[in-house]
Order: C-alpha cells, then sequence, then structure tokens
C-alpha cells in the first residue's frame, strides 16, 4: 500500500552551483582495507531484515458504473433498483509493509495498508507466506495490529522516540513484494519533530519528519536509528517533493498497540478542557512576557480538569515538567497519553504558578450498544474538546459525531461519513449516543432518518438498520 501522498501548492527549491578548479588532481589510492571494509548500515540491514514482512490485501470497493449517477445517498434512495444496477464492487488489492514486535506473531503497520482488507497475506524475508488476522486498528493515529501464527518470530527492538535528536541518521525499511523478498533501504537523517498534517480525511499531530525515501509500498515499515531500533512506522509523503516523509514516533505507537492488545480498542485520555493559542494581544492583554504556554478557554462540566480544579483563564505552562510550547504542542502531549495516565501541570494564574494533578479519562469513542456497532458498522462518539479540534468542528456544533464506518456496512451503504454530526434520529434530538441508539432500538421501519451536519449544510439521510 502506498504511503499516504501529501500535495504542497507550492515547493522552493534552491540550486547551489559550486565553481570547480579547473586543475589536475591527483588521486591518492584507497588503502586495501579500505576496499573491503564492511557497511554499518549494510550489517545492520541484514539482522533487521527477517523482522520486517510484506503486507499484501485483498478486498472489494464499491464503484460507481455510469458516471452520470453519483455516488451519493439521495440518488441511491431515489433511483432505487436502477442505481444498484450501475453499482459494481470491484475487487481492490495492494500492498505495504510492516514489522515483527512479539515473538508470538504480532505485527505493527499503517491503518491505511490494511483497513478496507477482506484477506491479508504476509510474506516473510525467506518467501513463506501466512494469513494473518486483524487484532485491532486505530485511524486516528493510522495505525494496525495483525497477527500470525505461530512462535519464535524474530522481533524488532523498540527504540526511544523522544529521545532522538534532530540530524541523527535514519534508515527507513519496507519489504514490498513484487520487488523481490530483500528490503528497500533508504538512508537521511531525522529532519524534525512534532510535524502536522491536516487534511480533509486525515488530521495528525506530532510526525517525526526524515529525508530518507519513504517508497510506494514502504508504509507500516519501520524507521530505524544506527542502532536498529525501531523509532517511528513510516506512513506519508508529499508526492510533489523530494527528501520529506513522515513517521509515526513508535513511543506513541507502542501506547496504542498495547491498549490495543489488553482491551481491543484505543483508550485515549483526555483532560476535558478547550484550549486557545497565546496570541501578542493575548500575551499583553495577561502581561505575559512573551506567547508560550495554552491558554484554557474552558472547562467541561464534571471532567479531570474540573475535578483537579482548573478553571477557564488558567495558563498550562508545563506538562509533566516539560514547558509547553503552544496549545498544539500540549494536544497532541497529551493524545500520547491514554485514559488512566496522570499527568502534572503548572499552571499560571492571575500572576501566581500553581501545580495540578489530573488522571484523564477516556474519550468517549464508541457507542454504548456494542451489537448496534457490528450491525449498523459505525461508531459515534460526543464531541469532545480534542474531537472538535482534530476534526475542525465549530464551537456551535452540538450532538455526536460518526468517528468511524466501516467498509461495506449499512452505515457506509447509506451515505454515513466519518466527521458527520448526527443532529437528529427518528425526529428526536440527539444529545448523547444513547439517544442515537434509542432512536435505532425502537425503530419500526428499515430506515431511520437522519439529520446530519456535513461541513457548514445540514441534510436528512436515511440509516438502513436492518
Amino acid at each position: 500500500m502506498n504511503p499516504v501522498k501529501l500535495k504542497r501548492s507550492v515547493l522552493g527549491v534552491v540550486i547551489g552551483a559550486m565553481m570547480f578548479s579547473a586543475l589536475p588532481v591527483s588521486a591518492a589510492p584507497l588503502p586495501p582495507e579500505a576496499l573491503t571494509a564492511k557497511s554499518p548500515i549494510a550489517d545492520l540491514v541484514e539482522k533487521v531484515a527477517p523482522s520486517i514482512v510484506n503486507i499484501d490485501v485483498e478486498g472489494t470497493v464499491t464503484r460507481t458504473m455510469n458516471p452520470g449517477i453519483p455516488n451519493d445517498p439521495f440518488f441511491r434512495e431515489f433511483f432505487g433498483d436502477m442505481f444498484r444496477e450501475y453499482t459494481r464492487k470491484v475487487p481492490m488489492k495492494g500492498a505495504g509493509s510492516g514489522f515483527i514486535v512479539s515473538k508470538d506473531g504480532r505485527i505493527l503497520t499503517n491503518n491505511h495498508v490494511i483497513a478496507d482488507a477482506d484477506k491479508i497475506t504476509v510474506t516473510f524475508s525467506d518467501g513463506k507466506t501466512a494469513e494473518a488476522t486483524v487484532i485491532g486498528k486505530d485511524p486516528t493515529f493510522d495505525i494496525a495490529v495483525i497477527k500470525v501464527k505461530g512462535h519464535d518470530y524474530p522481533t524488532l527492538e523498540m527504540g526511544d522516540s523522544d529521545k532522538i535528536r534532530v540530524g541523527e541518521t535514519m534508515i527507513a525499511i519496507g519489504n514490498t513484494l513484487g520487488l523481490g523478498l530483500e528490503p528497500t533501504v533508504t538512508v537521511g537523517v531525522l529532519s524534525a519533530r512534532n510535524r502536522s498534517i491536516h487534511l480533509q480525511n486525515f488530521n495528525f499531530d506530532g510526525f517525526l519528519q526524515t529525508d530518507a525515501s519513504i517508497n510506494p509500498g514502504n508504509s507500516g515499515g519501520p524507521l530505524l536509528d544506527m542502532n536498529g531500533h525501531v523509532i517511528g512506522i513510516n506512513t506519508a509523503i508529499i508526492s510533489s517533493a523530494q527528501g520529506i516523509g513522515f513517521a509515526i514516533p513508535i513511543n506513541m505507537a507502542k501506547q496504542v498497540m498495547n491498549d490495543i492488545v489488553t482491551f481491543g480498542k484505543v483508550r485515549r485520555g483526555q483532560m476535558g478542557v478547550y484550549l486557545q493559542p497565546i496570541t501578542e494581544d493575548i500575551a499583553q492583554a495577561f502581561d505575559l512576557k512573551d506567547t508560550k504556554g495554552a491558554l484554557i478557554a474552558d472547562v467541561v462540566p464534571d471532567s479531570p480538569a474540573e475535578k483537579a480544579g482548573l478553571k477557564r483563564g488558567d495558563i498550562i505552562t508545563k506538562i509533566d515538567g516539560k514547558e509547553v510550547e503552544d496549545s498544539v504542542k500540549l494536544s497532541t502531549t497529551v493524545r500520547q497519553h491514554m485514559a488512566g495516565d496522570k499527568i502534572e501541570l503548572e499552571v499560571l494564574r492571575n500572576g501566581s504558578k500553581k501545580k495540578f494533578t489530573l488522571t484523564l479519562a477516556e474519550v468517549d469513542n464508541t457507542v454504548s450498544d456494542a451489537s448496534a456497532i457490528d450491525k449498523l458498522g459505525f461508531s459515534v462518539s460526543t464531541i469532545t474538546p480534542e474531537l472538535r479540534k482534530e476534526m475542525k468542528l465549530s464551537e456551535s456544533d452540538s450532538g455526536v459525531v460518526v468517528t468511524e464506518v466501516q467498509e461495506k456496512s449499512l452505515a457506509f451503504r447509506s451515505g454515513l461519513k466519518r466527521g458527520d454530526i448526527i443532529m437528529q434520529a427518528g425526529g428526536r434530538e440527539v444529545e448523547k449516543t444513547s439517544d442515537l441508539f434509542k432512536a435505532i432500538s425502537s425503530a419500526k421501519r428499515n430506515r431511520v432518518p437522519l439529520l446530519i451536519k456535513r461541513g457548514s449544510r445540514t441534510q436528512y439521510l436515511p440509516l438502513y438498520v436492518k
């Protein structure tokens, strides 16, 4: 599977020219030991290659065969059988990479590599294959855990992505079927940390940026340091530029993986505050010496923040002893914690420093009725500050937001999309997830009318429930 491709409208390139002397230069012959010296990178690649796998996926996607009929829920409802006549399920194939993290066959990869797969085949460096099952996935962080049967698999050692420094040598490795069994290897440096990408269907803060090329098919492969330790998961490239690739920090991936394995889902933590960036004007109004920190614009009732004593107007300056650069960096740091984690905050309140300890609560990512998720194929959440920021929802938005829609599900067929805000269901106002499923469970027909908000517009959508 190709890495997530990012487009840029403007890419400045500066080419420098160097003048070389025309005087003859005698090159000294290389010593014999230089000709036979081994490359430390080649040795490292040879050592880790057995732990890196190719992931081949097969599935089906729905395509409208007649370009005159848009793939829209309104047209599905209006044209009925005619729409189905011009709609086909088309076979889909793709390939990506992954790496083994446990001796019993757990493999880390990107969610977008396996998201629509009906069948997943793993190919090892020796050419052997095995069918894999999905243990769990997290679209928000684009991380998935799959597993093959067996034991005593060679594993990669996890590094510490918080300690890696900008400028250190990075090695990106993938194993793409069709290009031979030997892995594809590129070498570069860690170019930057905490990079953010915000697109229509992809929002992420905290990427590692590297100039080690992330080639098509290398999504899900490891980004290694010179010790052979995994620092990140190769994920995205900018298609219009050379030398700009992004990887998910492995510390974040480890937390997500542990939650998936232990609980079957990601128990992401939240403070329960609305954050506001500190501008020059705000800094002057609050008599601050600079614009560092994050201003609390509001506190959610009965949240960990309220229970700990945080108030509107507090300025968070440190988290766990580390300075808070801005509200985005603070949100990124909190998102790396899971529900139940304790964090320590240093706050500036009316010119005085105060310290608070709070236990993060679980983000309500799932509906209350698990069987309804299985049946309809979607999940919703009450709108939290973190989701409002991640999905770029307005302050006036209320109700519940769709956080995931499974391919080929009833919700997918109905036209429901991630990011839709469900305002009403069956004529009833929806303020929390239980309101939605009360309307669904009491439905007397095979469709429930939903009033949703998508972008800046509202529309009615018939949700298939049978």
